[in-house]
């Protein structure tokens, strides 16, 4: 792997910036609030909400488990590439067609959330839940169309510059969603100590309404040209049959998991008195039963498969040859060695940050500070970490870049403990939350460098998406239990494991650079 340098340009200054206002920039920046602002829908703002309507800390921590479809969407990415929707897509094209679908469908799960009360009943938490999951399947979706209208709309030379926006659009409707959904509801009057439904209703109503910034964008810009025709080598009743079986899976790991709540529970006390710690037994139950259910889920898919019932033809070449591919050009050493350092490298930022919000709640900070501390001032020092990071990544490599990142990232959590030590310090918060988004920008420039510059040109779609997936999959499991950690061994115990689980990453980029030393030599 080559390191990524800065190639010469031979375009004026005056020609630089005409880029940036190219037509198709602008609506980049559009497409990013759309697909940055449903995500903290479900993170941070929904924690808090929870948290003030009296839900127990570890029941929180499960909601992140709603974002898994982003973890998961290289499994109907082919789809939405390749399968139309009825009406739409005659109207709008295929593109065009999806985004519209996956935008109203962000809007809606919004919507649905708004109408629930959380404390009314324990049903309530069940229907919240649920919503969630269709907000977090419905943003991934539109993210896989974003990228390919991205990818469709220009050449490869105004890539980098569509991709920067975009990120820049993203960072933006984080602000709103989160400093602005946390502002909003104070201003309606929710607070911890005197919760009001109605303030968080109007809040995320808000939310859904932003939707339209990407809505219009999407019906007024023109479907994406492509330069060479598109072929489907399968029927639309294929793709249409194979996603109604991906329901059916997905719906076989639902069930098993639910219908599992009570044995769990049983298992849980029994534990807890053998271990003398309730948390530790309800981690560790939870662990074989989230096992348990993809255990079960993979063994439905498999006995689908050998049943005739899916085109393996189609399986093949939408998911296996992309892996294959990825495998032959590394060997299997090598691929292996690659993929555990993508699925572990962001686990200590990502496990963190599931239950950060809680963190800066119970330690005694308001909705405001919180707004202004961690999401507006941290909005600005993100976006420097990232240009910090694009630019230092060019200067010295990808490798070295990674393995920096890695180091602050892991070390900036002893700051967490050092805060959790102090106390509600506004000083020490902005210390704490300057280090942590420069780290985390650096890391994120460094780790999407590596990614791309793992990609193959013929896969580019699948390939990417899988990586993408995985970066975020087991982090985001892990996270789902932050809460039942912290229970068990207190915010101080916590932000050291999380110091600690990024030890082996600095292991694996050094192994990564020595092994692509020598394929070099």
């Amino acid at each position: 792997m080559a390191n990524l340098t800065a190639e010469n340009s031979t375009r004026s200054w005056r020609e630089s910036f005409d880029v940036f206002t190219d037509s198709r920039n602008i609506t980049m920046l559009f497409l990013g609030f759309s697909a940055g602002l449903p995500i903290l829908m479900i993170f941070s703002s929904l924690s808090i909400w929870l948290r003030e309507a009296g839900i127990e800390r570890s029941a929180v921590t499960f909601f992140s488990w709603a974002a898994l479809g982003y973890s998961f969407k290289f499994i109907w990415a082919p789809l939405v590439d390749k399968l139309p929707l009825p009406i739409l897509t005659n109207l709008l094209g295929r593109r065009r067609s999806w985004l519209i679908f996956s935008q109203v469908s962000v809007a809606i799960a919004i919507i649905w959330m708004a109408m629930i009360d959380p404390k009314s009943s324990e049903n309530a938490v069940t229907y919240m839940a649920l919503a969630a999951v269709m907000l977090g399947f419905s943003s991934a979706t539109q993210d896989i169309v974003i990228d390919a209208y991205r990818i469709e709309s220009a050449g490869s030379e105004m890539q980098a510059i569509l991709s920067s926006t975009y990120i820049a659009g993203y960072r933006i409707a984080m602000l709103v969603s989160g400093a602005g959904a946390l502002f909003l509801a104070q201003y309606f009057g929710s607070t911890k100590a005197n919760y009001s439904y109605d303030a968080w209703k109007w809040t995320y109503l808000i939310m859904a309404a932003l939707m339209v910034v990407g809505m219009i964008t999407t019906l007024v810009r023109p479907e994406p040209k492509v330069t060479r025709a598109r072929e489907t080598s399968h029927s639309t009743t294929d793709y249409t049959f194979f996603f109604f079986l991906f329901l059916l899976i997905a719906g076989c790991f639902a069930t098993v998991f639910f219908l599992s709540a009570e044995l769990a529970s049983d298992l849980t006390k029994s534990l807890s008195e053998s271990v003398g710690n309730k948390a530790l037994a309800g981690f560790i139950v939870g662990v074989f039963r989230f096992g348990a259910a993809i255990a079960i889920a993979a063994a439905f898919a498999i006995g689908l498969g050998k049943s005739g019932l899916v085109n393996t033809d189609m399986v093949k070449e939408g998911y296996l040859d992309p892996i294959q591919n990825f495998f032959d050009r590394y060997g299997k050493n090598l691929a292996i060695l690659l993929l555990l350092l993508i699925g572990w490298y962001r686990v200590s930022d990502i496990v963190l940050g599931v239950i950060s919000n809680v963190f800066y709640q119970d330690l005694g900070f308001t909705k405001i500070q919180i707004a202004a501390v961690v999401k507006t001032f941290g909005f600005v020092t993100a976006l420097l970490g990232g240009f910090l990071g694009g630019l230092l990544t060019t200067r010295f490599g990808v490798i070295r870049l990674l393995w920096w990142g890695a180091l602050l990232s892991s070390a900036t959590n002893i700051l967490f403990m050092i805060l959790a030590k102090v106390g509600p310090s506004l000083p020490m918060l902005y210390l704490v939350i300057s280090a942590d988004n420069l780290a985390a920008g650096m890391a994120s420039a460094a780790f999407v460098a590596f990614l791309s510059s793992l990609t193959d040109v013929s896969f580019t779609a699948v390939q990417y998406a899988i990586f993408t997936s995985l970066m975020t999959l087991f982090p985001k499991i892990l996270g789902g239990y932050s809460g039942t950690f912290v229970d068990a061994i207190g915010y101080q115990g916590f932000f050291l494991f999380t110091t600690v689980i990024g030890i082996p990453v600095l292991w694996l980029v050094w192994l990564c650079g020595k092994k692509f030393k020598l394929r070099e030599q």
